[in-house]
C-alpha cells in the first residue's frame, strides 16, 4: 500500500484546484458545464476542486483546454 501524499502535495493538491475553481467561475461555467467540455464527469471536477483527487496530467490538459487557459496557470 503506498504511503499517504505528505502536507505539501495536499496543499500543492488543493492550490491547483482553486486555481481550476477561480478559473471556472471567471468563464462563467457550471461544474457540470466544465465537466461536459472536458469530457469528464461533474463528481470528479468537484472531487479536483475541493483537492480530493490528484487529477491525471491528460485530464488536467483537457480542463485547461475546456476553460481556454494555458495548463500553466492551472499548475503555477
Amino acid at each position: 500500500m503506498p504511503a499517504p501524499p505528505s502536507e505539501r502535495v495536499l496543499a500543492a493538491r488543493r492550490a491547483v484546484g482553486e486555481r481550476i475553481r477561480i478559473a471556472r467561475v471567471h468563464a462563467g461555467l457550471s461544474q457540470e458545464k466544465l465537466a461536459e467540455r472536458a469530457g469528464m464527469d461533474r463528481q470528479a471536477i468537484g472531487r479536483i476542486e475541493l483537492g480530493h483527487a490528484s487529477p491525471l496530467l491528460d485530464n488536467l490538459v483537457r480542463i485547461a483546454d475546456a476553460l481556454g487557459v494555458p495548463l500553466a496557470d492551472l499548475v503555477r
